[in-house]
Order: C-alpha cells, then sequence, then structure tokens
C-alpha cells in the first residue's frame, strides 16, 4: 500500500497544476518557471505585519489570498528561490508549498433503491445508537432547539448541502462558498448533503439534532480538492460567523519526507491549521474532525507513508479539536478507521460492511450496516466512513450547547462533557480505538 504517492504526492501535483489560474510574469532577473502556490505564516498570529505585500513582491511572489487574522497569505510566483528569498525576513515563521486537501473519500458507499418507507425508523441505526433509540430529543436541549430561542448553527465545511432537500431545507440557516468560480454552495458531490443530513435532517431521515442549524462552507468544487488556505478561511469566516459548531470531514495529510519538498516547506501548511482551529476555537467555536478512512495507527507517522520512507501527518489534527474514529452497528472499530493513542478522542457510528465481510476478499458484504443520510436532489444514500462518524459528534456537540445556551458553554467544557459521558466499549478508561469511548447524547445531555 503505497498511500503517499497515492494521495499526499498526488495531491500535492494536483495543487501546482492548479496554480496556473495565477498566471502572471516572473519578477525582472528571475527565472521563467512554471507558477506555484506558496503559504507564508508570519510569527503575529492575529495579523499581517505591515508591509508584507511588499516583501513578498520582493521575494518574487504575488498576495493571492489574505487571511489577516491568523497572519497568513497564499501566494503564487514563479521565482523558483521564492522560499528561500521569503525566509530571510525576521517577519516569516514558516513558509511552504500549499497542499490541496480533499473530502474525507468515504471508506464505501451504496445507492438506496427504496421509496415510500420510513427510513429512520427501518434503516438509521445510527441515528438511534447516538440517541438511545430518540430518547435524547426528549431531553432539554436535545433536538438542538434552545431554550432561549437562538439557533444553534454548525457549520459544514465541505463539498456543500443541498438547501432544497426535503429533509434539510428547514433547518438550512445559509451558505457561503470558497470556491474560485463557484458562488453557490449548492452541493455537486453529495458528500456535505450526507454530512448535514446525520446533524440536522428532519423528514424521512433524522439526524441527531433535527431542530439544530446547519450553514454550508462550500470549499470543494464539484471534483479535486481545495487549497488549504481556502478551507483556513472558511474555517475562520464561520468562526466569525458566530457558528457554534464546525465539522470537517477532510482528508488531509502531510509527507514531512517528500523528495519534491525540504521538511520545512510542509510546516507552513500544518502551522496554518493549527492556527486557524485555533482562533475558531478561541472565539467559541467546537470544532471536530474525522480521523480518516486509512485503517492506520495515528501514532506511527510511518504506516501512512506506505512504501515511502518518514513520516505523514494527518492534517487536520490539532489536539484542540474532537478527533473521531468510526464504529458498526455492533459498537465495533470499522474496518477502515485510523486510530491511535493519544489521536482519537471519541469514537462514533460511521458504518461499515456487516460482521460477516472479509475487507480481503469483499465476500460477505451487507451495505445496511451502512450509514444512511440525504443525498441531493432529495434523495438517501449509504456511505460509510470516518465523515460519517465525525457529524454525529458535532451534532451531539450542538445539543450540548442547546441544553446550556449559546454561547454559555466552552468548546473546552463542550469536549470534556463529550469525552466524559461516552460509553467505554473496549479496553477499561481509554483506549486507542475510541478514544474516550463511543458518544452518547443521552448521557451527555442528564
Amino acid at each position: 500500500m503505497n498511500m503517499k504517492k497515492g494521495i499526499v504526492t498526488g495531491a500535492l501535483s494536483l495543487a501546482l497544476c492548479a496554480s496556473a489560474v495565477f498566471a502572471g510574469s516572473a519578477g525582472v532577473g528571475q527565472a521563467q518557471t512554471a507558477e506555484k502556490n506558496y503559504l507564508v505564516v508570519f510569527k503575529d498570529e492575529a495579523r499581517l505585519p505591515a508591509g508584507y505585500a511588499d516583501l513578498v513582491k520582493k521575494a518574487g511572489g504575488q498576495v493571492e489570498n489574505q487571511l489577516n487574522k491568523l497572519g497568513a497569505v497564499e501566494v503564487s510566483s514563479a521565482n523558483p528561490n521564492f522560499l528561500n528569498e521569503i525566509r530571510k525576513s525576521s517577519l516569516v515563521s514558516a513558509a511552504g508549498a500549499e497542499n490541496v486537501i480533499y473530502p474525507e473519500a468515504p471508506a464505501v458507499e451504496a445507492d438506496l433503491p427504496l421509496d415510500g418507507a420510513d427510513l429512520y425508523n427501518s434503516l438509521q441505526w445510527d441515528i438511534k445508537q447516538v440517541t438511545n433509540d430518540g430518547a435524547s430529543w426528549n431531553l432539554p436541549g436535545g433536538t438542538g432547539k434552545a431554550a432561549d430561542g437562538k439557533d444553534i448553527v454548525v457549520g459544514v465545511i465541505d463539498t456543500g448541502i443541498d438547501y432544497n432537500h426535503p429533509d434539510l431545507k428547514e433547518n438550512y440557516a445559509y451558505g457561503k462558498s470558497f470556491v474560485p468560480g463557484y458562488p453557490d454552495p449548492m452541493d455537486e458531490n453529495s458528500h456535505g448533503t450526507h454530512v448535514a443530513g446525520s446533524i440536522a435532517a428532519k423528514g424521512r431521515t433524522m439526524g441527531v439534532g433535527p431542530d439544530l442549524k446547519v450553514a454550508a462552507y462550500r470549499v470543494f468544487g464539484p471534483e479535486g480538492g481545495a487549497a488549504t488556505s481556502h478551507i483556513a478561511e472558511a474555517l475562520m469566516t464561520a468562526a466569525d460567523d458566530n457558528v457554534d459548531v464546525v465539522n470537517m470531514s477532510l482528508g488531509g495529510y502531510d509527507w514531512f519526507q517528500n523528495p519534491e519538498y525540504a521538511t520545512k516547506d510542509t510546516v507552513a501548511d500544518v502551522q496554518m491549521f493549527n492556527r486557524a482551529i485555533k482562533y475558531a476555537i478561541q472565539k467559541g467555536v467546537t470544532v471536530v474532525g474525522s480521523a480518516g478512512n486509512n485503517a492506520v495507527d495515528l501514532k506511527s507517522p510511518g504506516q501512512l507513508s506506505g512504501s515511502d520512507n518518514g513520516a505523514t501527518h494527518r492534517s487536520p489534527s490539532s489536539q484542540l479539536m474532537i478527533r473521531v474514529s468510526a464504529g458498526g452497528a455492533l459498537k465495533n472499530l470499522a474496518f477502515y478507521s485510523n486510530y491511535g493513542v493519544g489521536k482519537i478522542d471519541v469514537m462514533a457510528p460511521g458504518g461499515d460492511l456487516g460482521p460477516n465481510y472479509d475487507p480481503n476478499t469483499g465476500a460477505g458484504r451487507d451495505n445496511t450496516y451502512l450509514a444512511l443520510a440525504t443525498i441531493p436532489g432529495g434523495g438517501y444514500g449509504y456511505k460509510g466512513g470516518t465523515s460519517m462518524a465525525a457529524p454525529k459528534v458535532a451534532a451531539l456537540a450542538g445539543v450540548i450547547i442547546a441544553k446550556h445556551g449559546k454561547d454559555n458553554i466552552s468548546p473546552a467544557q463542550v469536549k470534556h462533557i463529550i469525552q466524559t459521558s461516552s460509553e467505554d466499549i473496549f479496553k477499561p478508561g481509554y483506549d486507542e480505538q475510541s478514544g474516550h469511548g463511543l458518544i452518547n447524547a443521552v448521557n451527555a445531555l442528564k
């Protein structure tokens, strides 16, 4: 399994190809090479320094996007020595190649050839598992409706949301797009709509918090990935919009021994993500992320590198956020889920293919063990992945906030409640597969 060349190197090569949209001329005296995208992270975390644009220009670059409140910029440059030049400044903390992040691709999915069924009662074992067959909806805040009447909003940083879906339109708050050339937050992929349905669907299917509101922060187009700076900008914007929770079911990795880049060229990407997460949490946002679908121990970063050398970093994976592994209907770790001591906070149902499924041969597959939720066009579909687990934790965070009141409880307190109320299912106490345990909305609200 050469994961590196299949995921990370491919992602970086796409980043370089995509940089052609930032067409321009190289500075005087500089070699004419293809333009590349870079991140420049300054030492001041809260603002951009005076004269930063001139500094970038002097190094042979052009500022394409400013993340003022994160002290970072996205830059295009045709100067092959740009990184060496920009790092000479004492104002710069890190500079490097900009990575491309993808939606965390479902480990497995299937069509739903059904009409007219009561889909929640008959098929949504995962929502029932979290809510104890809907018992949490009878507790204060349990549906996501706050006592003070203020909307509790979960921002979905993803492929967008089908805001016309009958199960979602009542709980759709608003949408914003950070995809160049795609101003509409409408989902053209299905990933974001499925995530949103797990959070706040209210119709034939149900979400964990059927009265929560969801807001689309679209960072992915119909296909392909998103530049790290666009995801960071979406997270920063969501925090400024005073959303209560953000879900990031993203498939990001940074390979520190990529021969195309020095290790220091990758650090800027990780640093900016961590800065954006820290910014959101300091603004009162509970940030939730998926652990990934590669069935590897994240504590051993060499495993993610496959047959390549060195370490690979799961990104985003800040310890400040809530990191989620995926479980199955039988409260097992899903066959695809990443795990690792210190890398997982809790487990949530993400679906798998049943107890008789053999990942090596593909025999024994049972699609009903996958997670059912909304997909674009008013439809429903099965998916399995940590992408499907994370939004259940995001929704649980939302209903906890609804119980206590908007802006009345900190992200650290929300995380503590989720962890301490989780069901201990594997080793006593904390373990590498489920973290603090399997989430439980009834326990959390009591």
